[in-house]
């Protein structure tokens, strides 16, 4: 396996990367969804015959604001990076912006391949709000399979600080305030599962946190290992923040990457 980690990191540095920008990846027809729903795609050059692992990223900003990025700690790493925009609150409600999520999840399933990435070795992550959608697509298997996808067949779900309670901009747009917990049906909580893809929580300090984000996550955690899911995994990253958390969580997330792929290598020899 630390050959094959090696080989592959060596391989990523020797290798120059290209960007295709803005791609329209939905069938909806309204004039936010076409302003909106895009995504950029990042990857390494020349494309690998077998394909190289996926990183699907969604950005934060509450479901209220923020655009689509690639974030640099994803780069120059061997990996096709994916970069989405969808529909933000209140303009849409929230069942509109998990939905373009799975759309664009959807999409790289059916189309990675033209970049050069694996569709059995995509991760889904991102931070906060972004976060908050990889868990939903993760353990509610009904939005991807309005795409004819199974939740269950991407390799890695990686929320850095979702939420895990119904998202705090849901609850304003029912009149709920921030700290009035609820769990409803737009809360990963309500959709613990023991039979899903390997599931990576990564968090901020707990007393640092955004609205007790860590002990939300520590709860899904605890729930998911009591109904039987064996591959949950916890991070608190001591001493940072919402946003500082950001960073050192990209380190984690690799090394689980990593992990995967050594053991997916090992059971192909």
């Amino acid at each position: 396996m630390l050959t094959f980690v090696l080989t592959t990191l060596l391989g990523a540095w020797a290798q120059t990367y290209s960007e295709q920008l803005n791609i329209g990846y939905t069938r909806k027809t309204d004039s936010y969804a076409q302003e909106r729903l895009k995504l950029d795609v990042y990857y390494p050059e020349p494309k690998k015959a077998e394909g190289c692992p996926v990183v699907v990223w969604f950005h934060g900003g509450g479901l209220e604001a923020g655009n689509k990025e690639i974030p640099a700690q994803l780069k120059q790493k061997g990996w096709v990076v994916v970069g989405v925009n969808y529909r933000l609150l209140p303009q849409v409600t929230v069942d509109k912006t998990i939905d373009d999520a799975a759309e664009a999840v959807a999409w790289v399933f059916k189309n990675i391949a033209r970049f050069g990435g694996n569709n059995k070795e995509i991760v889904v992550s991102g931070h906060s709000a972004g976060g908050y959608l990889a868990m939903m697509l993760c353990l509610n298997k009904e939005w991807l399979a309005r795409y004819e996808v199974d939740a269950d067949s991407v390799m890695l779900y990686a929320p850095f600080s979702g939420q895990a309670i119904t998202h705090y901009n849901v609850r304003k747009m029912q009149g709920i305030g921030a700290l009035q917990p609820t769990i409803d049906q737009y809360a990963p909580l309500y959709w613990v599962r023991k039979d899903c893809a390997p599931l990576l929580l990564i968090c901020g300090d707990r007393e640092l946190e955004l609205y007790g984000r860590y002990d939300e996550n520590q709860y899904l955690a605890r729930m998911m290992k009591l109904a039987g899911h064996e591959r949950t995994y916890l991070y608190e990253i001591g001493g940072h923040g919402h946003g500082a958390m950001v960073a050192p969580a990209f380190h984690i997330l690799e090394n689980h990457l990593h992990l995967m792929l050594g053991e997916a290598a090992a059971i192909r020899d």
